[in-house]
């Protein structure tokens, strides 16, 4: 107690010492976040009478508005009364008069919506914006009205007036715009900007011939002088803040472009039209692999009507890549017709957007590790193609959730678009963002401008009558019915009611209404019904358990429903020994299943389940980097899910399914933070958890060893064709391979030590990929990021194999727009079918095996001889013999 009263005087004694500065006088007077990356700007004024010492004054920053803070600036000198002081970025284009008392700082680095402190040791002074990540002045100049002269540790929003995008006259005075001295003067008039007697550069010199304008110095971003150019509209580009402009004659070259996109930051007015002449004056930029026009402000004025170019068949020069070609039209307006042969290889826009569609020359992209090996050159060079061979199509107006704007009557029944379809007659301008080229759609199309690939939609797979019997695997995107609205059991992962209610990650996932639910049960009962398989391997359904509220019973039920008796279906529960707290399969939210026909299969012996490995790593088991750059790992603690089999008894044959659902390639484990790769895909593009993917398959395959009769393993393995999991359950052999594979390290498996160092693989367990062998190596159930692969597989020994009838990849989810799923992102009104489109976002895949049912030898018939019973004993034979010809014939 003595110790805090000893602290307390000695703080009140500090205080009492320290001179009274007059800090409330010091106000932030304005604040500049222009267009530009170094347009960032602080005023500073005292209102106060005396001069005021700036030791011990800070600037800070709440990046996105968050709570903590980081020094931008530390100031100095003396503030004079009625003075003002800015602080600037130190590589500021800001032209500042030399009369300003200015300081400049590397660290001004703030965004529209980072509130900034003034501070005075530890306290808050004043502060301008709002602790929230909402942008409160994106792009614009905030000044301080006259009438504040005392500083707010709280922003009050009315304090401060809008002067528009890239005002900085007023820099330097109090108000009004800088006319040299310290106080305020008259705002001069600023010349309205004319094209009379302007000095135009052609559009085409300011494109060039290459992926840069050649006005652009070496080492730079952006022109330090400012060119003016004219041309005529051709779209507005009011969700990318400006407009394109096109050349009206042009140079007639293959190889420069005459149009380009001029940045307005949404300052253009409404007389910016397709087909007003303009002129615009602004520096030349290279805006992540854009050439445009920015910094224009109100530097652009219409010079009357001129015709709108037409937009010009979009050529691909055979061999060369698209990327090539679209810098050559970058900012023109051209037309996609038949010649162009774009096909859709992406039902999403950037950042998952269900309104945009990404197109590819000739072909659907293929996942390089779907076809080849991993770290192979092979591999390496598809990926390099596909990311040049990408064409994004995004609407040029925003349009209402759950509708295509440049697409006429999209609907789930018959205006629907798919992956590997044709688009033909859409126009637009070439841009480029987001690390892609883009269309930005200036029409609209309708459903005859799309040419349907020779994989359009089957309501039925071909293979659904096929073989003896039928095996499938079906990803169901979480299936869940523990929401309160639908009234199931609690899964494994759930605190409580109120934790399954929550829509996140990890309890409460799926359906959070009984509409919802209803939808989604309803597709994926039409699939499974077409489907017309007889064992079907789930993954992703709710892990709550087998009993009548469970996810899974909920399923068989209303499946049950639709089909005769004789079709119905039952599941398999996991052995008592074998479920986490006598309920679960493991201890995921989610879990694998399995689904059988009684009349067509017969279980044998219990269901297993095989425990896939744990990996548990402390912090600091492995390093990265060199000498002082060195890094020791942060502790990690994933989790897979485990399998689930059951044997069943086909006629007098054995056939044991083994269903699985593999670590997902999404959250990284400790091997891709060694590689640097934790937050990037790895560099042999097998997506993150590769080497536990390769213990869990270790595991299975060692589990399925000593089993007799056929073997058939399928379900999510979340590895492609190609990749080491696969390989390690197939066919690798580490003395022909190219290529190492290795298990993950700090494994533990049913709560023992497994490898603490990971493994080197010496061959594989045997398995035959049924899809390759049937084939080929190009099939897909799944669509990532514009490319198509199989997740999905079907692997069998080699007696299962030689059973092979057919094995299809139902193309109902993978090449289909998320809008027509039960509950997507911007899905808005549009009406969900009950058809199986879309169900999930995985493939089925059905697998038809032969299994004839037994033949009885056949007896053959002598007739007797006339002692040996006489007609009465012939009769006898004949009725045994057709009655035994009959039981055969049934």
């Amino acid at each position: 107690m003595d110790n805090v009263k000893k602290l307390s005087v000695l703080a009140l004694s500090i205080a009492a010492a320290l001179p009274m500065m007059a800090s409330a006088d010091v106000i932030i007077s304005e604040y500049v976040e222009g267009s530009g990356g170094n347009k960032k700007a602080i005023e500073l004024y005292n209102a106060g009478d005396t001069a005021v010492d700036l030791s011990g004054y800070t600037l800070i920053r709440h990046g996105n508005g968050a709570a903590a803070a980081s020094l931008m600036a530390t100031l100095s000198g003396t503030l004079a009364a009625n003075g003002t002081k800015v602080v600037v970025h130190n590589l500021t284009d800001i032209p500042l008069d030399a009369g300003i008392d200015q300081l400049t700082s590397t660290k001004m680095t703030f965004n529209g919506n980072d509130a900034v402190d003034l501070m005075n040791g530890t306290t808050v002074i004043d502060r301008v914006g709002i602790l929230s990540s909402d942008n409160f002045a994106k792009d614009v100049t905030l000044q301080r009205s006259d009438a504040v002269t005392a500083p707010q540790a709280v922003w009050v929003e009315s304090e401060w007036i809008d002067k528009g995008t890239n005002y900085l006259a007023g820099l330097g005075a109090r108000s009004g715009d800088f006319v040299g001295g310290a106080g305020p003067g008259p705002e001069p008039e600023v010349p309205a900007f004319s094209c009379t007697g302007a000095t135009f550069t052609p559009i085409y010199d300011v494109q060039g011939t290459g992926f840069k304008s050649p006005l652009i110095a070496d080492g730079k971003y952006k022109t330090d002088a400012d060119y003016t150019v004219i041309g005529v509209v051709t779209a507005r580009a009011d969700s990318q803040k400006g407009f394109y402009l096109q050349e009206i004659d042009g140079d007639g070259s293959l190889f420069t472009s005459d149009g380009i996109f001029v940045n307005t930051n949404g300052s253009a007015d409404e007389a910016i039209q397709p087909g007003v002449k303009v002129c615009v004056q602004g520096k030349i930029e290279e805006s992540y692999g854009l050439t445009r026009i920015t910094d224009v402000g109100d530097n652009f004025a219409t010079d009357g009507n001129a015709e709108v170019p037409a937009a010009e068949p979009l050529y691909i020069v055979e061999g060369e890549r698209l990327s090539n070609t679209l810098e050559r039209l970058e900012g023109m307006k051209v037309k996609l017709d038949l010649a162009t042969d774009m096909k859709v290889t992406s039902m999403y826009g950037r950042s998952g957007d269900p309104l945009g569609l990404v197109l590819s020359h000739k072909a659907p992209l293929m996942k390089a590790t779907q076809v080849e090996a991993p770290g192979s050159d092979a591999a390496a060079a598809i990926q390099s193609k596909n990311k040049a061979n990408q064409l994004q199509i995004i609407p040029s107006i925003k349009a209402p959730n759950g509708t295509v704007p440049y697409l006429a009557d999209f609907n789930a029944e018959t205006g629907y678009i798919r992956i590997g379809d044709t688009i033909t007659n859409l126009e637009g301008m070439i841009g480029y963002g987001y690390g892609k080229y883009h269309l930005v759609a200036t029409n609209q199309i309708a459903t005859s401008d799309i040419l349907r690939s020779d994989n359009d939609r089957s309501s039925t797979p071909d293979i659904a009558t096929m073989g003896d019997i039928r095996v499938a695997s079906f990803n169901v995107l979480n299936l869940f019915t523990s929401d309160s609205d639908v009234g199931g059991t609690l899964n494994a992962t759930c605190k409580d009611q109120a934790d399954a209610d929550k829509a996140k990650k990890s309890c409460g996932r799926g359906a959070h209404t009984l509409e919802d639910y209803l939808k989604q049960r309803t597709k994926i009962v039409s699939a499974l019904k077409e489907m017309n398989a007889d064992v079907v391997g789930l993954m992703e359904i709710e892990n709550n358990g087998f009993g009548e509220t469970s996810s899974i019973q909920y399923l068989v039920n209303a499946l049950n429903a639709e089909l005769p008796a004789i079709d119905a279906y039952k599941f398999i529960e996991a052995n008592e020994a074998d479920k986490y707290k006598g309920k679960f399969i493991g201890s995921d939210a989610i879990t694998v299943g399995l689904l059988y026909r009684p009349s067509k299969v017969k279980p044998a012996g219990d269901a297993f389940v095989i425990e896939t490995p744990e990996q548990h790593a402390p912090a600091g088991v492995m390093s990265r980097g060199e000498g002082n750059d060195a890094e020791t790992s942060p502790s990690y603690n994933k989790y897979q899910r485990h399998s689930l089999a059951q044997t069943f008894q086909i006629n007098d044959e054995k056939l044991t399914v083994v269903v699985n659902h593999l670590k997902s390639k999404g959250s990284s484990c400790l091997e891709d933070w060694a590689e640097f790769a934790e937050k990037n895909d790895p560099a042999d593009l097998q997506g993150h958890c590769n080497e536990f993917r390769v213990s869990a398959a270790k595991v299975i395959g060692e589990s399925l060893k000593d089993i007799e009769g056929d073997i058939l393993v399928l379900g999510d393995m979340n590895a492609y064709g190609m990749e080491d999991p696969i390989a390690v359950l197939t066919d690798y052999d580490a003395a022909t391979a190219e290529r190492e594979i290795v298990s993950a390290s700090w494994t533990t498996l049913e709560g023992k030590v497994y490898e603490q160092t990971g493994s080197k693989i010496d061959k594989g367990y045997g398995l035959i990929n049924l899809n390759t062998q049937a084939h080929g190596a190009s099939t897909y159930s799944y669509s990532y990021s514009g490319e198509l692969g199989n997740l999905d597989h079907a692997l069998a020994n080699a007696s299962a194999a030689a059973r092979l009838v057919d094995i299809q990849d139902w193309h109902i989810n993978s090449v289909e727009s998320i809008l027509f799923q039960y509950s997507a992102y911007n899905q808005g009104d549009i009406e969900i079918s009950d058809n199986a489109f879309r169900s999930s976002d995985h493939d089925p895949v059905i697998i038809a095996l032969s299994y004839p049912a037994p033949v009885e030898p056949v007896v053959p018939v002598v007739p007797p001889k006339k002692d040996d019973g006489g007609s009465l004993g012939y009769l006898s034979l004949l009725m045994l013999s057709l009655f035994g010809l009959r039981r055969r014939k049934h």
